[in-house]
């Protein structure tokens, strides 16, 4: 009689700062000087390159509900999805909606013209930073003006957070930012973060 098949073993989706979790929570800094660090997992991200000046990134803006943005440091939001200008010619689309759905419809609006459109969502991870003091936090290890006359809500651009490369975006005028590390580096960052944010706890 063969033997009955049984089920092997599920392998679970870990996120890269899952081991972190806790340590981030318990970083947490409240009041007026607070801050707060958690990641935000498997968000979906979309790499999309395409001529801004042909129809297919016009089909794209209309299928993601807004035009893709033209300058550095724009960002274009409809629903749960957001464009955030990479280059000339290449943007990454941010969206909590279902990675395969995403891409298929950017890739049926480039239809066949010629431009790429690919699901980077295991490239990188989201780290939100938020409070009071979030803009302090980050301007001890970001070279860019972060002071909301250069810099505010709905602001995205490649830069740096201590050593580590990271795509910055302020989502709100908490403030509240996002950063994107490549996954291999997050929990650098994460730590960098956090070391960061200790001082705003102390009396």
């Amino acid at each position: 009689m063969a033997e009955p098949i049984t089920a092997g073993p599920v392998a679970l989706r870990t996120s890269p700062l899952a081991h972190l979790e806790e340590r981030m929570r318990a970083a947490a800094v409240p009041g007026s000087r607070g801050v707060t660090l958690a990641e935000l997992p498997f968000l979906t991200m979309v790499n999309v390159r395409v001529d801004p000046a042909s129809d297919a990134a016009d089909r794209i803006g209309r299928a993601l509900g807004a035009p893709l943005p033209r300058r550095c440091g724009d960002t274009a939001t409809h629903g749960d999805r957001t464009a955030v200008w990479l280059g000339p010619d290449e943007w990454l689309v941010l969206s909590r909606a279902d990675a395969g759905t995403v891409t298929t419809e950017l890739r049926e609006a480039l239809r066949g013209d010629p431009g790429s459109v690919v699901d980077v969502s295991a490239n990188r991870t989201t780290l939100e930073l938020s409070g009071p003091s979030a803009r302090e936090v980050l301007e001890k290890g970001c070279p860019l003006d972060l002071h909301p006359r250069a810099f505010g809500p709905g602001s995205a651009v490649s830069t740096t957070v201590g050593p580590i490369a990271v795509l910055l975006w302020q989502t709100d005028d908490t403030p509240t930012y996002r950063l994107l590390p490549r996954s291999s580096f997050a929990d650098y960052l994460a730590r960098w973060l956090m070391d960061a944010m200790s001082e705003y706890g102390r009396p």
